[in-house]
Formats: C-alpha cells, sequence, structure tokens
C-alpha cells in the first residue's frame, strides 16, 4: 500500500495491508474489499487471520467502518478480536448475496447494516 498523504487508494493496493489490533498486534491482513454496487460504498475488507507463514489461516468479511487508517503503523487499525473474527457468520459460497447473512455478519460486530 502506498503511504503518501492522498486521501485515495485504489482497491488493488489495500489487498495484503496489515490490520492491527488495539494492542498493535497483528490480527490479520485484507485480502480484497467489497464495494456496493448500488451506493459506491465499500461495504466489506475480506481480511485472513490466523493460521502460519499465511497456510492455514481463515478469512473473514469485515464491515470497513471496523477499520481505520493508521499512517504510523501504514496499516489499518480495528477494534475486532480473533475471537470476533472466528465467531462472526462464516463467508460460505454466496454470501455476498444473502441479506440475512450480511445481517448477521453487522449484527455479530454490534453495528448497523451499511445499507440501513
Amino acid at each position: 500500500m502506498v503511504h503518501d498523504d492522498a486521501n485515495l487508494v485504489a482497491a488493488g493496493d489495500v489487498s495484503g495491508t496489515t490490520v492491527y489490533g488495539a494492542d498493535n498486534s497483528n490480527v490479520g491482513t485484507i485480502d480484497r474489499v467489497m464495494i456496493d454496487k448500488s451506493s459506491g460504498k465499500v461495504a466489506y475488507a475480506v481480511m485472513s487471520f490466523g493460521g502460519l507463514l499465511g497456510m492455514g489461516g481463515d478469512e473473514r468479511p469485515v464491515p470497513w467502518e471496523t477499520l481505520t487508517y493508521d499512517k504510523s503503523l501504514g496499516g489499518f487499525r480495528t477494534s475486532i478480536t480473533e475471537d470476533q473474527l472466528n465467531d462472526a457468520p462464516a463467508a460460505e459460497e454466496g454470501w455476498e448475496r444473502d441479506r440475512d447473512w450480511e445481517t448477521r455478519t453487522y449484527q455479530s460486530y454490534g453495528l448497523a447494516p451499511y445499507w440501513i
């Protein structure tokens, strides 16, 4: 990810960016972002976490508003814990077309869905 003072970043440049917890620990890495076609808003960052050396981990879409870019870290900061990631609904095939799944996901992080 480019570390400059620009306010915008290409979606492709977000991939691979580290996500840090409140204690500066490495929580995971952003694989890709999901954009709502109607509103143009970024709805989710699909995040990889767990595993060893990038192998055997898991991934979960997390609501974009749970992430804040931190220039000093060169990555995103979140208050989401690994336990919350593990407890969130798994991204099974077709999740991106399932409003019930999306609702449960937002509820698991204590947020109102982005489309409301």
